[in-house]
Formats: structure tokens, sequence, C-alpha cells
């Protein structure tokens, strides 16, 4: 009885797994058409494809944006630079704030309607560095990113692709551009 269930338990898992399955496409289709859209994207703005060694970027509104990654996976445009030495720690608490774009929806120079907390009085937060806690993975390393670079008061645009963004939405293959600011918790 006890080898009967513990061959039936890994049967039924792959049945629900193939009756889940969308067979219209495949993952790697998925990953084809997020590709193509942050290409959609970056082909309307200027992209510089390595990081200054220094750490100085070009700053504004019309500033590059730069390839953070071989993979191609964050792309960021630094809009305010922050305050020099104004560094985050490991482990400190910090707040922010988004608004973020589906880039599958941007047609002819236009972004689609935003989402986000910009405009709420409830922001969000996670322990910088540390992804042993909930508040931190949840929110995937491309929101964290911008941060190992630049002071806690920058304003940065971000393209994450899904592998980078939040974990909940990592198999919807979705990429997004997200306005971000940060504040460190006193």
């Amino acid at each position: 009885m006890r080898k009967n269930l513990f061959l039936a338990l890994p049967a039924a898992a792959l049945l629900l797994l193939a009756a889940a399955c969308d067979d219209s496409k495949s993952y790697a289709e998925y990953l084809n058409e997020q590709d193509m859209a942050v290409n959609n994207y970056l082909a309307d703005n200027t992209v510089i494809l390595d990081v200054p060694e220094d750490t100085v970027f070009i700053t504004g509104e019309n500033a590059p944006f730069y390839r953070m990654d071989d993979d191609g996976d964050i792309y960021m445009r630094v809009l305010k630079p922050g305050t020099k030495g104004n560094m985050v720690q490991t482990n400190d608490q910090v707040y922010f704030r988004y608004t973020r774009w589906n880039l599958n929806y941007y047609t002819d120079g236009t972004l689609p309607t935003g989402e986000g907390n910009n405009i709420t009085l409830s922001p969000c937060w996670f322990r910088y560095n540390n992804y042993q806690i909930e508040s931190s993975y949840t929110w995937g390393y491309g929101v964290q990113f911008p941060l190992s670079l630049l002071p806690i008061d920058c304003e940065v645009l971000v393209v994450i692709k899904s592998t980078m963004g939040p974990t909940s939405e990592q198999a919807d293959v979705q990429p997004y551009l997200w306005k971000l600011t940060y504040e460190l918790k006193q």
C-alpha cells in the first residue's frame, strides 16, 4: 500500500502539471515575447551596454538606460543620483514607492496605464540584501538592485524582466518598467 502511494503521488503531480499547462505557448515563447517587448521599449531610448566603472551615471529624464547585467535582465536610467555617500547597508529597512508599467502593452511610444503605490499612504518595504525574509525576496532582486550602486535618496527608472521581478509574478513572464524612490526607516 505504501509503495503504491509512493508511486501514485508523483504520477498525480505530473498529471496536474500537464493539465495546468497551456498548450498554445511554450515557456520559451513567453521568454521570447518578453525580450521583444523590452527591445521594443528600449529601441525608443538610448542604451549604454556597460555600467560606468566609477558609477557616475548620466542623469535626468532623457538620460540613457544602462544595461546592468550581462543577460540584459535589468536596465536602469538614473533620474536623480541621490546624495553622495548616503548608501544603504545590508539589512537596513528600506521603504520604497513605485509606479510600474507592463512593457507588453507599450506601443507607439506610449506606456500603458501604470500601477503602484506612489499615490497611497502605504509604502512597501524590504530589508536590503537580506533575502532570508519574505519582505525582501518577495519583491525580487531588480527592485533592490539600484541601491547597490546609488545612494538611498536616488530616483530611478528600471526595466526588470520577470526573472528579476517579484517572485509572485515570475511565472507570468511579464517585463515591467518601474519608477522607484527609496527612503530609509529612521
